[in-house]
């Protein structure tokens, strides 16, 4: 199935060999064919002896500009082949801050390096500012923060994206001068996370709409006409009573 995708033709045709999952293609396509013939900067973190390089140079096309970010620094060999090749640490916030200053604002970050949490959260917390509107960063294999040997479970990227989604959230109204202002959603596939940048978007202030319609039609709230819930909801009532009134005294002392 993952052969009728675009990304998977072009993984077929680099000269190099490469190694992908079968599921990512179909998830690359719907994420990154927006870009395709994009006067682009795609960065991918990992790329070994090059073959994938060569796979997203032939799907997103002679406008992209394609960077490679390898700690083996054999890989500048790939620089023959016309592409950018910076050597480095990704888990090292330094290596990140000068490869910036460098290259400049990027669309796409690929991560597909070392996979352990510091090195995932690292390169996202180094990059999210650097990406411009519109553009993405893609974590790939993340059921590494269900596997051991990869660090403290509980700083798993899978746990970063949750309270990025926490973040998120406080961008409602009544959390005011909070929440998360780079990124404007996140999309969760098998082994992938997507973040995607839109500060423009992210900056709107959340607030309820009427629309304009002149005519004028009221609606009987029905959220508490269900017994069992208003039965709940009075539960919760008295429950929540009885706590204050336990708690207040610790908060006056």
């Amino acid at each position: 199935m993952e052969k009728n995708t675009i990304s998977y033709k072009s993984f077929e045709k680099s000269p190099i060999r490469s190694l992908k999952h079968n599921t990512y293609f179909h998830v690359y396509d719907k994420i990154f064919s927006g870009y395709r013939d994009k006067d682009i900067t795609f960065v991918e973190v990992g790329v070994a002896a090059g073959g994938s390089l060569f796979m997203w140079r032939d799907f997103f096309g002679p406008n992209a500009r394609i960077i490679g970010i390898e700690f083996n620094p054999e890989a500048k060999v790939l620089e023959k082949e016309g592409f950018e090749i910076f050597i480095g640490n990704q888990s090292d916030q330094f290596f990140w801050k000068d490869f910036y200053s460098k290259v400049g604002p990027i669309d796409i970050l690929l991560d597909d390096g070392g996979h352990t949490y510091i090195q995932q959260i690292v390169t996202l917390e180094s990059s999210i500012k650097n990406i411009n509107n519109g553009g993405v960063i893609v974590t790939e294999d993340v059921h590494t923060s269900y596997l051991s040997g990869f660090g403290v479970r509980n700083l798993s990227l899978i746990n970063y994206a949750k309270k990025k989604i926490d973040d998120i959230n406080l961008r409602f109204s009544k959390f005011k001068d909070h929440g998360e202002r780079d990124i404007f959603s996140l999309e969760f596939y098998e082994s992938i996370v997507v973040f995607n940048i839109d500060r423009k978007i992210c900056s709107i202030e959340s607030k309820p709409m009427v629309n304009t319609n002149n005519s004028l039609h009221t609606a009987t709230d029905f959220r508490y006409k269900d017994i069992k819930i208003r039965i709940k909801f009075i539960k919760d009532l008295i429950h929540n009573l009885k706590s204050y009134l336990v708690l207040r005294k610790f908060f006056k002392k």
